[in-house]
């Protein structure tokens, strides 16, 4: 793969560009949350008297079914005006993380969603203090409620872990001081690091970013590789004891709340939120551990392939063949993700080209623009999709994926009402991962040669690797780090270096050297910042298998079933959603066929 400059599509090129530099085509159309600032601070300010509304109900909602309806109401309107409020902030400080105005604007729309929290913070209270006879005669007397129904159970269910009025409170107001370790890593690592330049294949100097090192991770260069992977973790290393401090930070306010709220311990208190048993995450660990052998045996392979010994870290990505390494116009990718999820049927495909068509993705890297990609938004808005589409496959599967997430918000956000239009966390990656799993299969299945097949296959292959192994390992990593906090051993730098480099040793085995820069590779993640989201790509992932099968064996029933799981939201129990949809959770086959998968791959 080259990755000399390539200057023929927006985006592309040698240097990064300035956002003002990018075409307006290809960046997100914010202006349909709100025309302008103005019309943003005018919904700032509207969102104080709602608040003093809602306080207004405090000690009245037991007084009659009416009250609490009113209350419920009024609530939703205050979530749904604050959310849009703080996506707009978030995401338009995403374009430039670099400027003042935008960071003080998302600074204002985080403390204006923890004063909405904390404003509502008697209603959960509150609601379970009323005999459950009581709330029954008010569903009964109130068909509004009705609405509410799943709500108030999911309530009850709860009722364990939830404070009183005053601690919720309390609890509430605490939530914008324990988001600083996740600011103070993402504001180091997207606007303060900078890296050293890596040199193409002419010698020539390239900058080195996050978004381009998993572009040169996979260049046939060797050379390449290694350089970009000691420059960029050599710059991580010198940053080791301010990570190891934000996250040990993350860790120690997840340990606050889970005590607080009387939880066993932070796993117990994450997976409770969507009731999901903690067999589930044992069972994953379990299962991709009994299948390390086929991972090792894929490091072999790889070792063979490639004509490299020993295999590092840095030789894991790079395509085991390149002739199908090229670059891929973003219209280009459009075209082929459309392609590829044909089999989800015509409601879904005109949604997706609604979203192509109307900007919902912001595609290009800019100067100072957020990392990675995710997608975001707020109800009833349509959602969007940011990008740093840099002209690789893996960034077609990215399109791909985010766009899952997006039109599951889509379709959630038609079908339900503000309470219910957002999805469990335990499925957040299961429609993402059906999108990118059906698209695989269309473009092996579409494969025009030997060359261009084995290496879709790899992708696939690499595909479980990063999603349910690596995924995996990262569970582990996680568990344990929580552990530790838990038990109240001190998590210095070099603790969390050495379980890092330790459980990388365990799953890819004796085949890989580990070079010393591995060891920083937990400090570059993310959502070790969101305790316990990250075992979810790898259950989301085996979900989708299964589902992605069901739809390409059955056809249009399986599509049926599958947009109707789109359209359910968060209105039902998680498990019950997936059950419903063809996928139990609950049976370690279902990881287990994913790593048989592997295997067959």
């Amino acid at each position: 793969m080259k990755i000399l400059a390539q200057d023929h599509e927006p985006g592309a090129g040698k240097t990064i560009p300035e956002r003002r530099t990018v075409d307006r085509a290809y960046q997100w159309a914010l202006e349909d949350l709100f025309a302008d600032r103005d019309e943003w601070e005018k919904a700032f300010e509207e969102t104080g008297p709602l608040m003093n509304s809602l306080e207004a109900f405090r000690g009245d909602l037991s007084t009659s079914p009416s009250k609490l309806l009113e209350c419920l109401l009024l609530r939703d309107r205050l979530g749904e005006l604050t959310s849009r409020v703080y996506a707009y902030a978030h995401m338009k400080s995403h374009e430039d993380t670099r400027g003042h105005d935008g960071q003080a604007l998302a600074a204002r729309a985080t403390t204006l969603a923890v004063a909405a929290s904390r404003s509502g913070a008697f209603i959960t209270p509150e609601i379970l203090s009323i005999p459950e006879r009581t709330l029954s005669l008010f569903l009964e007397k109130e068909k509004g409620l009705e609405i509410y129904r799943f709500f108030l159970e999911e309530l009850l269910r709860k009722r364990d872990h939830v404070l009183s009025s005053k601690e919720e409170e309390l609890l509430a107001a605490s939530t914008e001081l324990a988001q600083a370790p996740e600011n103070i890593f993402s504001m180091l690592t997207n606007a303060d690091m900078t890296f050293p330049p890596i040199h193409d294949e002419l010698g020539r100097e390239v900058p080195l970013s996050e978004e381009r090192f998993g572009a040169f991770l996979q260049s046939t260069d060797r050379r390449i590789r290694e350089e970009a992977y000691k420059n960029l973790f050599g710059v991580y290393g010198r940053y080791r004891n301010t990570l190891s401090a934000s996250l040990n930070a993350a860790l120690r306010a997840s340990l606050f709340y889970s005590r607080a709220r009387g939880f066993g311990s932070n796993l117990e208190a994450a997976l409770h939120e969507d009731d999901i048993p903690i067999s589930v995450y044992g069972s994953l660990v379990e299962g991709v551990r009994e299948g390390l052998d086929a991972l090792h045996r894929y490091v072999d392979l790889r070792r063979k392939v490639l004509d490299i010994s020993p295999v590092r870290m840095f030789d894991l990505y790079v395509p085991l063949v390149d002739e199908y390494s090229r670059e891929i116009p973003y219209r280009e990718a459009i075209g082929m993700v459309r392609e590829g999820l044909t089999p989800l049927g015509g409601a879904y495909l005109a949604a997706l080209d609604e979203g192509f068509a109307n900007r919902w993705t912001d595609v290009y890297e800019n100067r100072g623009k957020r990392g990675g990609a995710y997608s975001w938004g707020a109800y009833p808005v349509h959602p969007y999709v940011l990008l740093n589409y840099n002209g690789r496959m893996r960034d077609v599967f990215t399109v791909a994926h985010e766009m899952g997430h997006a039109l599951h918000k889509y379709f959630s956000d038609r079908k339900q009402p503000y309470i219910y239009s957002g999805h469990p966390i335990f499925m957040a990656e299961v429609a993402s991962t059906t999108n990118e799993a059906l698209l695989l299969d269309h473009l092996i299945g579409s494969a025009s040669s030997r060359e261009e097949r084995i290496y879709l296959l790899n992708y696939r292959l690499e595909q479980i690797r990063t999603t349910v192994f690596r995924q995996t390992l990262f569970a582990e990593y996680e568990g344990e780090i929580h552990e530790r906090t838990e038990r109240g051993e001190a998590l210095t730098a070099d603790a969390f270096c050495r379980l890092w480099r330790d459980l990388n040793a365990e799953y890819y085995g004796a085949g890989v050297e580990l070079d010393d820069e591995i060891e920083m590779e937990w400090a570059r993640i993310p959502h070790f910042y969101s305790p316990f989201y990250v075992y979810q790509y790898a259950t989301g992932y085996s979900a989708a298998i299964a589902l992605s099968r069901g739809i390409l064996n059955e056809g249009g029933a399986a599509a049926r079933r599958y947009m109707r799981f789109l359209e359910r939201g968060s209105s039902a129990p998680a498990m019950e959603v997936l059950r419903d949809a063809g996928v139990d959770m609950a049976n370690p086959e279902t990881v287990k066929k994913t790593v048989d998968l592997f295997r067959s791959t």
